[in-house]
């Protein structure tokens, strides 16, 4: 079934999708908007929670919600939020800019199971002439690609903010808050990160890392 819009972050839904574990039992979609992603990772997972802390964008995601889909208007940033080490996979799309990213990474840290994966797709601002060069190459896809699927780039009501880090900035800071992090620039005017925590027994004293 097509998308009923297309946008920068529709656009990598499939790398999302693509890298959820097989078997996976527990996925969460934090921002989950309106609720777009979190219908497509039903087919991937057993169990969905959408997460997003605009009440508009939940009634709109609890419109069309499938049967192990569920979606709840809270903030992840919360501890008390959403339950801690529980979820297999964890995405986060266009989110983690609208925090200090420190903060993001932590709170998207704790939500997974040991061994759990977190994809994030990003945004950063440009810096360096090359920044701006990379930028610019995106500029006629994104026209392209919007001109193929009828210009519609919903949905309504979705909150904006820009990136407080530019693209170095970001990148050393996944390197260092999540080692082993696949850090990849892309088109569009985003980047994708993936990481995969620790299993329980990689880590000192057979714990989480970053657990009590």
């Amino acid at each position: 079934m097509p998308d009923p819009y297309w946008n920068h972050n529709v656009h990598y839904h499939p790398v999302v999708l693509d890298a959820v574990p097989d078997g996976c039992r527990e996925a969460l979609d934090v921002g989950c908007g309106d609720g777009l992603l979190a219908r497509k990772l039903a087919a991937k997972a057993a169990s969905v929670t959408g997460v997003d802390r605009s009440p508009e964008m939940i009634r709109q995601a609890r419109a069309q919600t499938p049967g192990n889909v569920t979606f709840l208007e809270a903030d992840y940033l919360h501890e008390a939020t959403l339950p801690e080490g529980k979820y297999d996979f964890v995405s986060a799309v266009a989110v983690v800019h609208h925090a200090p990213f420190e903060d993001a990474i932590r709170a998207l840290r704790r939500l997974l199971v040991p061994g759990g994966r977190l994809v994030i797709v990003g945004m950063a601002y440009n810096k360096t002439a090359l920044d701006w060069v990379v930028s610019g190459c995106g500029v006629l896809p994104s026209l392209l690609a919007r001109w193929l699927r009828g210009g519609k780039s919903g949905p309504t009501g979705m909150p904006v903010e820009d990136s407080a880090l530019h693209w170095g900035e970001a990148r050393r800071a996944a390197r260092s808050l999540l080692p082993g992090c696949r850090f990849r620039r892309r088109l569009l005017w985003r980047y994708t990160l993936v990481w995969d925590a620790p299993d329980a027994l990689d880590t000192p004293g057979g714990q989480q890392e970053g657990g009590p």
